[in-house]
C-alpha cells in the first residue's frame, strides 16, 4: 500500500490583495516562487496526462496504486497554484496571457512527444526537487516566515508533498520504459523547454506588473538558461537587492555544496530518491497536518513557533 496521502488544502487567495513581491526581505526568492506558480499548473497537467496514459501499461499493482495517489497530489498542486495565479491576474490582468502561453507550451509537448519522453521529462525534473527544496525548508525562518502567510503556506505544502512523492515519477518511468540511457537523453530537451518557459514568464512579469507594484523584481528571473540571460539576472540581483536579501544569504556553504551534489546525483544511474536526506520540517509538517489539517493553510499563525 502506498504511503502517499492526498491532502486538500484551500488557501484564501480570494480576499485581500496578494502582493507580487510577497516576501520583500527576499525578493529573488519571491520571484522564484511566483515563477513556480506559473510553471506548476501546466507542468502538473502534463504529469497527470502522462501518468494516466501510463497506468494501463504498469503491471505492478503497488506502483499503480502509488501512481494514482501521485497524480492526485499533483492535481491538487495544480489547483492551488491556479488559485494563486488567479489572485495575481485579478490585479494584473495581462498575466493571464503569460499563464496561457505556459500551459500551451506544455500542451504542445503532450501532443507531440511520445509517452516515454514525457515520463522521462517528469522523472528528470522531479528527481531534483528533494535536494533543491531541502535548502529552502531548512531555512524557512528566512525564506517563508517573514512573507505573506498565504503564499508561504502554499509553497511549504507543495514542497513537502514533492518530497513525500520524490520517488514516484522515476518509479512510473521505470515501470513503463526502464531505460536509463533514454532518460539521460531527455535532459537536453528538458533544458530547452525550461529555457522556453523561463523566457515566457520573465517577459510576462516584466510586461504586465508595473515597477510600483514590484514588477522591477521580475528582472531577478533569468529570461532563459543562456549565459546572457543568467548574467543579466545576476546584474539585476546586484542592482535591486542587497547581499543579505539573496535567496541563499545565511545558508552555510556546506549546505549549498550538498545541494549541488544532490542535483548532480539525482541524474545518476541507479539513483533512488528514497535515500535522500530529508528536511526535518517535512516530518513536522506531516505530523501537524495529521493533528490539525487547517494549519496547512496558515502555517505560521497556527502555532508553528511553539512546535519548534
Amino acid at each position: 500500500m502506498t504511503d502517499l496521502q492526498v491532502r486538500r488544502v484551500r488557501f484564501d487567495f480570494a480576499g485581500q490583495h496578494v502582493p507580487f513581491n510577497w516576501n520583500p526581505q527576499r525578493p529573488a526568492f519571491s520571484m522564484q516562487c511566483n515563477l513556480i506558480s506559473f510553471f506548476a499548473p501546466g507542468f502538473e497537467k502534463f504529469i497527470v496526462d502522462a501518468t494516466r496514459e501510463a497506468l494501463p501499461l504498469i503491471r505492478d499493482p503497488e506502483i499503480v496504486e502509488e501512481a494514482n495517489a501521485y497524480l492526485r497530489q499533483e492535481a491538487q498542486h495544480s489547483a492551488a497554484h491556479t488559485s494563486h495565479v488567479r489572485a495575481l491576474t485579478r490585479r494584473w490582468p495581462g498575466l493571464r496571457q503569460t499563464m496561457d502561453e505556459v500551459t500551451a507550451s506544455f500542451d504542445r509537448l503532450t501532443a507531440t512527444k511520445p509517452l516515454a519522453w514525457r515520463l522521462g521529462y517528469t522523472a528528470v525534473v522531479e528527481a531534483t526537487f528533494t535536494p533543491y527544496f531541502r535548502v529552502f525548508l531548512d531555512h524557512d525562518d528566512k525564506l517563508f516566515a517573514p512573507g505573506d502567510e498565504r503564499v508561504a503556506s502554499l509553497f511549504l505544502w507543495h514542497f513537502v508533498e514533492e518530497i513525500e512523492h520524490r520517488s514516484s515519477a522515476i518509479r512510473v518511468y521505470d515501470a513503463v520504459h526502464d531505460s536509463y540511457l533514454y532518460r539521460l537523453q531527455t535532459i537536453g530537451g528538458v533544458a530547452r523547454h525550461i529555457h522556453e518557459i523561463l523566457g515566457i514568464i520573465s517577459r510576462g512579469f516584466r510586461a504586465h506588473v508595473p515597477y510600483a507594484d514590484g514588477g522591477e523584481y521580475a528582472a531577478l528571473i533569468p529570461a532563459g538558461l543562456s549565459v546572457k540571460a543568467l548574467r543579466a539576472a545576476q546584474r539585476a540581483t546586484r542592482e535591486l537587492s542587497s547581499p543579505d536579501q539573496a535567496t541563499y544569504a545565511g545558508v552555510p556553504r556546506r549546505e549549498l555544496a550538498a545541494m549541488l551534489t544532490g542535483l548532480v546525483r539525482s541524474q545518476a544511474p541507479r539513483h533512488d530518491p528514497a535515500t535522500e536526506l530529508l528536511p526535518p520540517l517535512a516530518a513536522r509538517w506531516f505530523a501537524r497536518f495529521h493533528q490539525e489539517p487547517k494549519s496547512a493553510a496558515r502555517w505560521y499563525s497556527v502555532g508553528e513557533a511553539g512546535s519548534r
